[in-house]
């Protein structure tokens, strides 16, 4: 008996390569949870600075040389300007010099993380004067004040678009009854999911169905993106679609604190990535009335078109490969 335990057994090097497998993976893992969090910091945070050009002149040479490289600031004229680029998107806050005395306006909504930034660099400014003035003008709901839900909820997108198309592809066969499935879920889920946000939580502005929409769109990108892989590789394609969402995505999506504090480039990177474009997505339509989201709207329909495409094209060669004439076998004499 025990001989032939020994014989159904594995051998030890097989086990010695799982156990170093297991542990590459693992540090994979950690590295890329770990390594954007600790490496987080203020690089290139678009500011506005607003007021007359001699003063706005000194406040940005101050900037620079306390904080070389933390801030791409744009000089405006007067205090309206700067709050329309900081609900336009298309900056995070704004150092008022216009009404005389300093007041710093920022958006908690865009990124608590930023918003907190900001004011520690106005008081550096501000040494050995009166406080600076904070004003938020686009703040996160009165439930939530930290953005701790919204920034809770960028692990279930990515997993929504990953269970889903795991499940799926056990479950369900059919090109076609996948696809479908996909979708309706899409829809199911994105109606869920901002439900316990926005009503039960609190963590969520805006209108329900448009932020609805942005999640539906989000699961579909992924779902699809990952279905398609599969289609084509098998189970290869599975598990790259689900790493490079889970690995690369989820750390890199800046939802827990912004783009622009990732590691330069990667927070770019993360915005071309479905976790990503989602987070800035549903943060435009929550609080923003959908400012700047185009382009995160184009990334996700690009994800999910390109997964329609990978599953078309594993449907062409498939059907090729069934419409393929066997060769000719001769005939042996017996």
């Amino acid at each position: 008996m025990a001989a032939q335990e020994q014989r159904g057994s594995s051998g030890w090097g097989r086990v010695a390569g799982a156990v170093l497998l297991l542990t590459a993976l693992l540090s994979v893992i950690m590295v890329a949870f770990a390594w954007p969090a600790t490496r987080a910091g203020v690089h290139d945070i678009p500011l506005a600075v607003a007021g007359p050009a001699p003063a706005a002149a000194q406040v940005v040479k101050q900037l620079e040389a306390k904080r070389p490289g933390a801030f791409d600031v744009q000089v405006v004229d007067d205090t309206a300007a700067a709050e329309r680029l900081i609900r336009d998107r298309q900056v995070y806050g704004a150092i008022d010099l216009s009404s005389g005395k300093p007041q710093l306006i920022v958006a908690s909504a865009a990124s608590p993380a930023v918003a907190q930034a900001l004011q520690q660099v106005a008081q550096g400014l501000s040494a050995g004067q009166s406080d600076v003035v904070v004003r938020d003008l686009v703040p996160l709901p009165v439930d939530d004040p930290r953005g701790a839900g919204l920034a809770a909820g960028s692990l279930p997108l990515v997993l929504g678009g990953i269970i889903a198309a795991g499940l799926l592809t056990s479950l369900i066969v059919g090109t076609g009854r996948r696809v479908a499935g996909a979708l309706a879920f899409a829809v199911t889920g994105g109606l869920a999911l901002v439900a316990i946000l926005q009503y039960w939580l609190g963590s969520l502005d805006g209108d329900y169905w448009l932020n609805s929409g942005v999640v539906a769109l989000s699961i579909a990108a992924t779902a699809l993106a990952i279905l398609g892989l599969e289609s084509l590789l098998g189970m290869r394609g599975l598990a790259l679609g689900a790493a490079t969402m889970m690995l690369l995505g989820n750390p890199l999506s800046g939802l827990t604190s912004a783009p622009e504090m990732l590691p330069a480039g990667w927070g770019t990177l993360g915005q071309y990535l479905p976790p990503g474009a989602a987070g800035s997505l549903l943060r435009s339509t929550a609080f923003f009335d959908g400012a700047g989201s185009a382009e995160h709207v184009w990334v996700l329909t690009a994800w999910a078109v390109f997964g329609l495409l990978l599953v078309g094209l594993a449907a062409v060669r498939k059907s090729r490969s069934r419409q393929a004439p066997e060769p000719d076998r001769e005939l042996v004499p017996a």
